[in-house]
This record gives C-alpha cells, sequence and structure tokens, in this order.
C-alpha cells in the first residue's frame, strides 16, 4: 500500500507541477500575450525566442530548468527519504517516473487546456537531476545535429532516442544496475517516444522541406 500511495503521489505532483507553464506564464507576464497565439503556436523555449526574443526566451529557460529539477528532487525526497521506498533498489528509479510524468503535465497541461509544449528542454532538466552523464551526452547529440542541420526539431528527436540508448549503456556497463536497468530504460523510452509524437507536424515539415531552421524570421508575427 505504501509502494501504491508512492506511486500515486510521485505521478500526481509531478503532472500536476508540470502542468505549470513556463512559457505561457512568462508571455502572459511579460508580453500581456499567449504565446500559443503567435509563430509555430507551440508553448516552448523555441517559439517563446523567435517570436519575442532572448529576455522572455531566458526567463522560460529558467524557469524550466527549475521546473524539472524541483519535481524530481521532491519526489526523491519524500519517497527515498521521508517514505523510505525504494522500487528495484534504485533510489533513481522514482525520479524516472516523475520525469514522464512532469513532461505529461508541460505538454499536456490540465490548466491550459491541454495544449502545452513539446518537452525537450524539460526533458533535459529533468535528466539533469537523475543522470547528468546521460544528460551531457544527449545534449551533445542535440548540439552536434543542429550545428549540422540548423534544425532544432532535428536535435530533438535524435536527442530524444539519445535518452534511453544511453540510459540503457551507461547504466548496464558503466553504473551497473542491476535489474533497475530495464524499468528505467522503459520508462527513459516513454518519455523518448512521447518526445517524437509531439514533433509529427515537425517531422511532416521536414519531409515536405517547409520546417524552418533555427534563427528564421519567417514563423513571427
Amino acid at each position: 500500500m505504501d509502494r501504491f500511495f508512492a506511486l500515486f503521489f510521485t505521478v500526481v505532483f509531478s503532472y500536476l507541477f508540470g502542468s505549470l507553464n513556463s512559457a505561457i506564464i512568462v508571455c502572459r507576464l511579460w508580453k500581456k500575450q499567449d504565446i500559443r497565439d503567435y509563430g509555430s503556436k507551440n508553448a516552448g523555449l523555441t517559439n517563446v525566442l523567435r517570436v519575442y526574443g532572448k529576455g522572455p526566451a531566458l526567463a522560460t529557460l529558467l524557469c524550466d530548468l527549475a521546473k524539472g529539477v524541483i519535481a524530481v528532487v521532491i519526489c526523491r525526497l519524500i519517497v527515498h527519504r521521508a517514505m523510505g521506498i525504494v522500487f528495484f533498489d534504485d533510489p533513481h528509479f522514482i525520479g524516472y517516473v516523475a520525469a514522464l510524468f512532469v513532461m505529461l503535465g508541460h505538454c499536456f497541461p490540465v490548466f491550459y487546456g491541454f495544449h502545452g509544449g513539446k518537452g525537450v528542454l524539460l526533458a533535459a532538466t529533468t535528466l539533469l537531476a537523475i543522470d547528468p552523464l546521460t544528460c551531457v551526452l544527449s545534449i551533445a547529440v542535440f548540439a552536434v545535429l543542429v550545428f549540422l542541420t540548423k534544425y532544432v526539431s532535428v536535435g530533438s528527436v535524435f536527442a530524444a532516442v539519445a535518452y534511453p540508448t544511453f540510459t540503457f549503456i551507461l547504466q548496464s556497463f558503466v553504473y551497473d544496475k542491476g535489474y533497475a536497468v530495464l524499468p528505467n530504460t522503459i520508462v527513459a523510452l516513454l518519455n523518448c517516444i512521447l518526445i517524437i509524437y509531439l514533433h509529427k507536424p515537425n517531422i511532416q515539415r521536414l519531409l515536405n522541406g517547409t520546417e524552418n531552421k533555427f534563427g528564421s524570421k519567417k514563423d513571427k508575427k
């Protein structure tokens, strides 16, 4: 029963906390506008940067950095430290669950009609709180692909694939997580699938040759 409550708390808290969309809140407070009405109409960092520039984008970045880390840290403190519950002999597992549901809240926020951002930045910050090395490697994949292609969406999709890939490799051969490797990788894979699913329009535009490159002004209003 305690384990069920621990999971229930993690799922509900992380989802509701994730539903506090940083891009929407920052743009409403700063510009008195809804970011979802402008540019690509996506409530994410890239669209904030393209539409409003560096100031609001930096504020969004800092809020999302804090949101991902806070969700994982609070769930681990309550479940692992306060309740003394550990799943699969790995205190990090509950962090992966928190990361998935804070992502779901961010992408499908209950407070904003279930229409939010694509969660790439948030995935990075939650992963930073769980596994810094996998985070660094995934960000490196993102940076290299964006540098080579100039498409943020390409970097995002490949970084999403790198997330469960590096999780499995490092936990199998470097961290020696034992039987926690599979559940951790499965939850990481669900995060990957979520990010790719939310990038379906970008993938279609890439195939059509109509996707905007990083720094493009075409989608501004």
